[in-house]
């Protein structure tokens, strides 16, 4: 998976490539999907989620271009695949998750990783986790209508964050924003598919 999938697709950072060699990523699906765990699939994880496809997790991992020093959020915690890549990238971890049963059958499987640098919250990831704020890396990863402004505050200066954007007709491109000297600027990276972004900040809960 992670030289015919990542490193063939030019994601090429070694310590990304590592992490991901690292994972198990058939331990974070239902066993009813482990067949598939390793094909470029996004795949359910129950209560209308997926897990994303290895390449998008990994494109989304290297664009915050993270050394090993970085505290780091992540909103929508899932299946808990993307936060145990992070362990291994960064000092902190902090993830957000909506569904109740998700951030506990997550944060089980992270313990029994031995991901202890994780922390795994449930609650309203679109407002973020400002109690743990400043931070240099933000990944969303479900698509919403507009950048919330409540991970615009908590982005450190120098800060990067990954999030899908979702446009008229359903079209979603994944989206770098970037910030440095209170400044925000954008850019474009790719087109994707991805649940929405349930909450205060996101797409209207119900």
């Amino acid at each position: 998976m992670v030289q015919s999938q990542i490193a063939r697709r030019g994601i090429t950072d070694p310590l990304v490539l590592r992490a991901f060699e690292a994972v198990p990523r058939h331990l974070f699906l239902p066993f009813a999907s482990r067949d598939w765990a390793y094909d470029d699939n996004p795949l359910p994880i129950g209560f209308g989620q997926t897990i994303s496809q290895p390449y998008i997790v990994a494109l989304m991992t290297s664009l915050v271009e993270l050394k090993g020093t970085e505290k780091v959020l992540e909103v929508g915690t899932g299946s808990g695949y993307q936060a145990a890549i992070l362990a291994r990238l960064a000092s902190e971890v902090h993830t957000v998750e909506l569904i109740p049963e998700l951030a506990r059958r997550a944060a089980r499987r992270l313990a029994r990783l031995s991901c202890s640098n994780v922390h795994v919250h449930q609650a309203d990831g679109s407002v973020g986790w400002p109690q743990a704020a400043p931070y240099a890396a933000i990944l969303v990863t479900a698509a919403a209508p507009a950048i919330p402004q409540p991970l615009i505050d908590q982005l450190a200066d120098g800060g990067r964050m990954v999030v899908p954007l979702d446009y008229q007709d359903g079209y979603q491109m994944l989206t770098l924003v970037q910030c440095r000297g209170g400044q925000i600027t954008e850019r474009m990276i790719a087109s994707v598919a991805f649940v929405p972004l349930r909450g205060q900040h996101g797409w209207r809960l119900g």
